[in-house]
């Protein structure tokens, strides 16, 4: 027996390191999802709505953990970052969308105080105006999503967790189906891309028909977003802040807060030498380039919209939008680009060069990715150029010719 007992063990050893590690890991992700069940249930999760959460559900969603190491309003520069969302195709499209939902907008504006220009903004920057929810690259099963999080990614465990439970709850109110529960690889669900704690604290019925639904209903998903604005504090017919010039000493004053008239009186001026609407009103100095760059004294309304996306870039670009959006002119200063890179319109026009060679079958839209860069790669190996895909004037100018 003793024998028996040590060839069985030593069998199960060897079949265990014979198995791939897909399964290994398989195995461990249905027991979290079997241990983390009853954590759910505790917090008003019905055992009904579980099942039919993760029904045919046994592996994580492995491109989550790929694109939770890439946060381009974190890691791109701001240059960089501006040009793929605030140009002149954000622009047009957000023209035609304001004219195609002219009577939402309006009565999404009057009820929450949120101008339609910020709206329009937030729903280009979020999913460009509805595109990418017709990208299924893009979107994930939002439950499995999270669950691999909480499961596979130490750095967003509790985030996970949280949001995994919240978006239970939406599942179960009935507000969306399991088919067309999709989202971003961290749970963004939507036209407006919120994430499900938020989705349950501000989501709206704008259309009135029961159900909060942003993926489908861009009067939800548009009031949703003037609900989470409005609730933090919005202070409507006011900026987001302000372009500003930079007297000589600016950088020791970034990150303070002054009287806008104070701000003047150290030498900050709007482009032009414009003063301050407002004079009486507090701003922060944020040099988003450093000291070479242009600076901006931001208002209470951009603090607001970082309570969307915390990252200044995305406040800043909704901000610099919605200003286009609403018929004012853009930036006056040039951002400090390293020598031979391209503007916003520089990049759209590198595309389209690239597309009418047959290089580039992707969309037009001013944000070089991957798609971009291998076929400019492609084009410079043609064109006997050191192939590094990288967006550049030598790169245009030899398009051009």
């Amino acid at each position: 027996m003793k024998n028996i007992g040590k060839i069985a063990w030593q069998l199960s050893l060897l079949l265990m390191l014979l198995l791939p590690a897909s399964v290994s890991a398989r195995s461990d992700f249905q027991q979290w999802l079997d241990d983390f069940r009853p954590v759910a249930g505790q917090q008003g999760v019905r055992n009904s709505t579980w099942d039919k959460a993760f029904e045919g559900i046994a592996e994580v969603d492995a491109t989550v953990l790929e694109k939770a190491n890439y946060q381009p309003e974190f890691t791109t520069k701001i240059w960089d970052y501006l040009d793929g969302r605030v140009n002149p195709i954000s622009i047009s499209r957000g023209q035609l969308m304001d004219r195609v939902h002219d009577q939402t907008l309006a009565a999404v504006a009057q009820k929450f105080g949120i101008k339609r220009s910020i709206l329009l903004a937030i729903w280009s920057m979020e999913s460009n105006y509805g595109a990418v929810l017709e990208q299924p690259d893009r979107l994930h099963y939002v439950p499995q999503a999270l669950a691999t999080l909480a499961f596979a990614d130490p750095k967003r465990e509790k985030f996970g967790r949280t949001q995994l439970v919240a978006a239970l709850k939406i599942l179960q109110a009935g507000d969306v189906g399991v088919d067309q529960f999709s989202g971003s690889w961290a749970g963004a669900m939507g036209h407006t891309q919120f994430i499900p704690t938020s989705y349950l604290a501000y989501g709206v019925d704008m259309d009135g028909n029961g159900r909060r639904d942003i993926w489908n209903s861009i009067p939800d998903a548009l009031a949703t977003a003037a609900n989470l604005l409005h609730k933090n504090g919005w202070r409507s017919g006011k900026s987001w802040g302000y372009e500003v010039t930079l007297p000589a000493g600016s950088a020791a004053l970034e990150g303070q807060t002054k009287l806008l008239s104070e701000w003047q009186q150290l030498g900050f001026s709007r482009p032009g030498g414009r003063g301050f609407p407002r004079p009486g009103e507090k701003a922060v100095l944020k040099l988003l380039a450093g000291k070479e760059g242009p600076g901006f004294l931001m208002m209470r309304n951009f603090f607001v919209l970082k309570r969307y996306n915390n990252a200044d870039a995305y406040a800043l670009g909704v901000g610099l939008l919605a200003d286009r959006l609403a018929g004012f002119p853009g930036m006056a200063q040039q951002w400090p680009r390293p020598p031979g890179s391209l503007n916003a319109e520089e990049k759209i026009e590198l595309q389209q060069l690239l597309q009418k060679r047959g290089y580039y079958r992707g969309e037009i839209d001013g944000n070089p990715g991957k798609g971009t860069r291998a076929a400019i790669a492609q084009f410079q190996q043609q064109e006997g150029m050191a192939p590094d895909g990288a967006p550049s004037k030598s790169v245009l100018l030899k398009l051009r010719q």
